[in-house]
């Protein structure tokens, strides 16, 4: 993604990476995206339970960063006509401006 867009990575693992949006629309706007090229949800193989595993690893370490337990948050895929760009990805959003601790 650095070739993409200059980018500070907050957290990643094997199959994911997190940071903050660069045009959010949030007070705290974070993008999950995939490593591996899968276009949407509805693309992703449910025979990888790694993938999952470590998508809610992340959100759940960035939730704790974030103290969003304490403000609230969404975490949003969209898909179909809604997905603008063709690689999965995840939006974790909050009204909560503090930069956490991540």
């Amino acid at each position: 993604m650095e070739h993409l867009l200059p980018v500070e990575r907050l957290i990643e693992n094997a199959h994911w990476v997190a940071f903050l949006h660069p045009q959010p629309d949030y007070p705290l706007h974070i993008l999950i995206l995939s490593k591996q090229p899968i276009i949407s949800l509805a693309e992703a193989s449910l025979e990888r339970p790694d993938l999952y595993t470590d998508l809610f690893q992340i959100v759940n370490a960035l939730i704790s960063d974030f103290e969003l337990n304490t403000y609230g948050y969404r975490l949003i895929t969209n898909g179909g006509p809604n997905q603008l760009i063709p690689q999965w990805h995840w939006h974790l959003i909050s009204d909560h401006t503090e930069n956490g601790n991540a």
